[in-house]
């Protein structure tokens, strides 16, 4: 009877944690980021078999060391949950300066680490720190810090708005060096948006766009692998064996997924035909595994995590919690961005860029800044429902 008793009791304790946590945490947006996880981590099981079995003799090695990146990932997005935003704020410009001298430091032999000719890497025994991933969440820390103690110069000065663009431009040309354009596109363009929603004139607004977008074109006619690039993305099947071989085989496998797909782990495109299959092109795979319905339920997981964070940021701001909303306003862009880019990617709307698909690809930097940058929009969401 005192077991019986002590398992009720022990069930009833357990129920009302759970409860705890669904009020003191936005549950929706952790079930939407689980699920995005688990979706990634079989996917890269099944897109990373056949070049595991034959570069490195184990079919799961790559399974094994992303579900290692998972839980990194979960550990980090849970510290976040529990470290006051206070703390962030005040860190803010401390850590764009460490993201400046990674990025400084792949430049030094013996440091940096050359992967298919860029730069990008920094190499601790068996694993690899790509510097830009950090970096973006740095910027958003930044800047949203920025946004509270300058609101009023940005939204009623030109030289507001000039500083942290300035400094992203100096970023900017350190990323172009490794060469790495979609980190600094994602990072250009995640700025603008933070800088909009926080009140920068419309006009001015229009003028930097413009800049900008006019400065990446210069960059993108400076280098003639970019430029082929370019090229190839309208009109991949003029080379398919050559420069547009990486985009017909994506445009292959997605078609060949249909509505409800080949079947998963029953990809042909994965058996060495797509380069990148795991990491860059992982979504084309899933496209010709799960079709069109696996597909939509991705991009409306995406769609529902970009949300959440733009809400949570509304709330945020409508409750005078100004940090916490550029916060989780920075975070949803980023996210956002890099999801939309990717997926772009494998569709052939977008020119091809080394960008992964946000916390599904195969990659530890990637993931683990994502999923701690996701943890402090639900570190917002709970100082939001303290106050209430």
């Amino acid at each position: 009877m005192n077991t019986v008793s002590a398992q009720q009791a022990w069930s009833h304790e357990q129920v009302e944690q759970l409860r705890g946590l669904w009020q003191r945490y936005d549950a929706q947006l952790i079930v939407a980021v689980l699920a995005i996880m688990g979706i990634g981590l079989v996917m890269v099981a099944s897109a990373s078999i056949s070049i595991a079995t034959r570069e490195l003799g184990d079919p799961l090695y790559y399974f094994w060391r992303q579900s290692v990146y998972v839980a990194i990932g979960l550990a980090l997005m849970l510290a976040a949950t529990r470290i006051p935003l206070q703390a962030w704020r005040s860190l803010g410009p401390v850590l764009l300066g460490i993201g400046a001298v990674m990025l400084m430091l792949v430049f030094i032999p013996g440091l940096g680490r050359e992967v298919n000719g860029s730069l990008r890497w920094l190499s601790f025994g068996p694993f690899n720190l790509q510097p830009s991933e950090p970096m973006k969440l740095f910027m958003v820390l930044y800047l949203a810090g920025y946004l509270v103690r300058r609101g009023e110069l940005v939204r009623s000065t030109v030289g507001g708005f000039i500083r942290p663009m300035s400094m992203l431009a100096v970023i900017g040309v350190m990323l172009l060096f490794e060469p790495d354009y979609g980190a600094t596109v994602v990072l250009f363009t995640t700025a603008l948006g933070m800088l909009f929603l926080g009140g920068v004139p419309f006009w001015s607004f229009v003028g930097w766009a413009l800049f900008v977008v006019v400065s990446m074109g210069v960059v993108v006619m400076a280098a003639p692998y970019r430029v082929e690039r370019l090229l190839t993305f309208l009109n991949p099947w003029a080379d398919p064996f050559g420069s547009g071989f990486q985009l017909t085989q994506a445009l292959i496998a997605i078609g060949s997924g249909e509505w409800f797909g080949v079947g998963l782990g029953s990809s042909v495109q994965k058996l060495f035909y797509l380069p990148e299959a795991h990491t860059d092109f992982l979504f084309a795979v899933l496209a010709e595994e799960l079709g069109m319905l696996g597909v939509l339920v991705v991009i409306l997981l995406f769609t529902f995590v970009v949300w959440r964070a733009i809400a949570i940021g509304s709330r945020a701001e409508a409750a005078g919690h100004a940090y916490g909303a550029h916060l989780a306003y920075g975070v949803g862009l980023l996210i956002g961005v890099q999801a939309f880019v990717n997926i772009g990617v494998n569709m052939g709307i977008l020119p091809t860029k080394g960008l992964t698909l946000p916390l599904m690809s195969y990659g530890g930097s990637s993931l683990v800044v994502n999923a701690f940058a996701l943890g402090l929009v639900m570190r917002v969401d709970h100082e939001l429902r303290r106050r209430a």
